[in-house]
Order: structure tokens, then sequence, then C-alpha cells
């Protein structure tokens, strides 16, 4: 079948839940699906029928009339307990009729894994997406604020992250339009994508790029985990999350997924956009400027 009659087929009788579909992936694949004419529901706290991933009664009614599923789990897939929640709502997603699921994934987290393994074993089509770090986290999310401020102080040393770009760019996203094509396109069921940009960085050097961009003087600083979770008690996160920040930022940034992937390529024959871009891309919003403080 061709991808054209495969979204024909969609566009006449099927509908695409997207959990998360407010978040940095969700909100973008729900417009690009929504732009090619795709029937989709949006699985959030904040829509009708609403979704929550710690109130599994609300699963179902989400799940109603769905054929096609695009899963992202909050907060994280490192959290433990992550896999077993996945393998629940995969096989309920199946039994209400779901044909096809697609998990937003990590790179080398051990819950991760036992999620995607859940997410194979459902009986459903699938595809897993295994991305690196966003991006988007210094722009949208809680890194920005350390950008803003002008000092990224973490827990973190001379490990480098080859980031992935999410974003908007000459009518073009990584992560978005492979997820549209393994949404949509029956090529992409059964395989993994391992997901990054095309090469590695350390937070020393995103910080230089974007200095560069932004035209303001960004440095890097080292700081003990100690230290990196006073900081978080006083800005008054909880501790569940504080948990979550540290055990991303010390034991998920080790170094094991510093190599640089070709699973875009795979997936769209195009290169990934490099963190330069997505840099000057950011700071032409304004969102880094010094009075966003």
């Amino acid at each position: 079948m061709s991808a054209e009659k495969f979204i024909h087929r969609q566009n006449e009788h099927e509908t695409i839940l997207i959990l998360g579909g407010t978040g940095k992936t969700g909100r973008r694949i729900a417009q690009r699906l929504s732009q090619q004419g795709l029937s989709i529901r949006i699985g959030s706290r904040s829509q009708k029928p609403f979704f929550d991933w710690n109130d599994k009664s609300s699963w179902k009614q989400a799940l109603d009339g769905i054929s096609t599923v695009y899963i992202t789990y909050y907060p994280d897939l490192a959290v433990l307990g992550a896999a077993d929640t996945i393998r629940s709502f995969s096989n309920l997603a199946v039994q209400t009729g779901a044909k096809r699921l697609v998990l937003l994934s990590g790179r080398g987290e051990e819950e991760a894994q036992r999620s995607e393994k859940a997410v194979q074993e459902s009986g459903a089509d699938w595809t897993i997406l295994r991305s690196s770090w966003f991006a988007q986290n210094f722009s949208e999310h809680f890194l920005l604020d350390y950008v803003r401020s002008g000092t990224i102080a973490l827990p973190v040393g001379d490990v480098k992250e080859p980031f992935i770009d999410v974003e908007d760019i000459a009518d073009v996203e990584d992560i978005a339009d492979v997820a549209v094509a393994s949404l949509t396109d029956p090529r992409h069921v059964g395989k993994v994508y391992e997901l990054s940009g095309p090469r590695s960085l350390t937070f020393a050097e995103v910080a230089e790029e974007i200095s560069k961009a932004s035209g303001r003087n960004i440095h890097y600083k080292y700081i003990p985990t100690e230290q990196f979770i006073v900081e978080l008690q006083q800005q008054g996160l909880p501790e569940d999350l504080i948990s979550l920040m540290v055990e991303l930022f010390t034991k998920v940034l080790d170094g094991r997924n510093s190599n640089v992937t070709n699973g875009v390529q795979q997936a769209l024959g195009r290169e990934p956009r490099d963190f330069s871009d997505y840099a000057r891309s950011a700071a032409a919003t304004g969102v880094w400027d010094e009075d966003m403080k």
C-alpha cells in the first residue's frame, strides 16, 4: 500500500490519538497531521475527553474509536514503573481497537527499553523512536531559565550529547517528521529509529553556540550533585521531580548516548539539522534576550 493511499484511508475512517499533544513533540505532530487532513485527538489533562497517565479510568474514553496512538510518557520513561504503565496502556489500546502504536523512547535507559518491549509485545503494529535530548530543552523547558540567567549550572562534566532539533526550520522538523511518517506510512512498521543530531556537544559547547546565536555571554558551570539538589529544592520543585532530574543528569547523561546515529536519514532520507541552526532560530524569537529574565 502506498503512503498516499494509507493517508487517504485514515482521513476517511481513522483517528490518531496523540498523547502529550500539547507538548514539545506532540503539538508539532498534531499540527502537521491536521494540515494533512487527518483526524486527530489530543491526549492531555486539558482536553475532552481528558487523558492522565495517573488516572487509568481516563484511558478507555481517550482510546474510544482510535486506530493509531503516538505515545509519550510523562514525566519521563526513565521513571521507575513507567514500563508497567506503558504495558497496561498498550494492551488496553489493542483491546479497544488500536492497530498501530508509535513510542517516543529514550536511548539506553533500562526503563525505556522495558517500555519498548511492552509496546512490541502488545500485538499492534509498532514503531520505536529512540531520541537523544531535545535542543528545545534550552528554549522551551527547564533549561531555559539557566540560559536566561547567563549560566548553565549542572552536575555534568565533559559528557557529549547529540542534541536533536524538534523545531520547524525551513518547513521541516526532525522528530516531528519522523513521527508523522511513522504514524501514517506502513513502511515504518516494525522499525526502531535511533534519532540524534548530526554532532555531539558538551554543555560548555552548547553555551558557546547559544552565545554566538544570541549575542549574549552564556557560560557553562559544573556544580556538584549536592548543590544541584539544594538549588532545585530552593526553587520549590517536588521531591519526585528532583529525583528524576538527578537521575537524568548524573546517570543517563554518562556518555552512553554520545554517539551520533543515522535514524533521521533512515526514516526521511535527509540529514538532521545542526544545533547551530536551532540556536539561530531560537535566538531570533527573542526567547533568550536578557530582558526576558
